[in-house]
Parts: C-alpha cells; sequence; structure tokens
C-alpha cells in the first residue's frame, strides 16, 4: 500500500514557520458589527427533529455579535409567551410560533423568509 502525501488541508489549516521573530495576525479581536436590521435577511423555520417530537420555531440568518442575537432572542421568547434558547447563531422558540416571530421581526425593520411547511 502507498502512502498518502499530507497536504496543508491535512495539518488544520496551520502553517509552521521557522522564523523566530513571526508574529500571527491578531485580527480574531475585532468586535463583528451588527447589520441594520433593513440589511438582515432572518429565516423562520418549523422543526421537530431531534428534540423528541416537541416542536419548535428556529430563527437563522442573524448577522452580528452574539450579544445582540441573545437580545433578540430574549425579546422574542417574552413577545411570544414562551421559553427558548439561543445556540450556535440561532434563536430557538419552543412552539409554532412563526407567525408571532415573523410579524415581531418585521415591526422591528427585519426581512423574514418562512421555510417549511
Amino acid at each position: 500500500m502507498a502512502k498518502k502525501k499530507l497536504g496543508l488541508e491535512d495539518l488544520g489549516g496551520f502553517v509552521f514557520s521557522t522564523n523566530d521573530d513571526f508574529e500571527p495576525d491578531t485580527d480574531s479581536n475585532e468586535q463583528q458589527e451588527s447589520l441594520k436590521p433593513e440589511e438582515q435577511i432572518l429565516e423562520a423555520h418549523y422543526s421537530s427533529k431531534g428534540r423528541a417530537g416537541k416542536t419548535v420555531t428556529v430563527v437563522k440568518g442573524f448577522v452580528g455579535p452574539e450579544e445582540d442575537l441573545t437580545y433578540l432572542g430574549k425579546q422574542l421568547k417574552k413577545k411570544c409567551g414562551v421559553g427558548g434558547s439561543v445556540k450556535d447563531g440561532e434563536i430557538i422558540i419552543q412552539g409554532d410560533v412563526r407567525d408571532k416571530v415573523m410579524a415581531y421581526l418585521r415591526e422591528k425593520g427585519y426581512k423574514v423568509k418562512r421555510i417549511g411547511g
């Protein structure tokens, strides 16, 4: 069996340097700026997969810092009167409340697409 030649992808995207004076760019600490609501297109999904048959409304597509996403998730939960969470860049609201979620987001200036059933 021939040995497979390793490429940069196999190293996890890292590039190693023997230069003692090398300093990597540290631009990753910059704050991501939140887009204006009029510039964002959010998606309102209906899902029950992986949740033991319980239905949820999932809002995807938000561009901005995690704090703004968390605040928007809190406002949506309060408006709908249900629980939920924010994880992996998505707002998860308990129950099929897509109509309420979409109405609230449109009221705040977001563009919202209804995805799925």
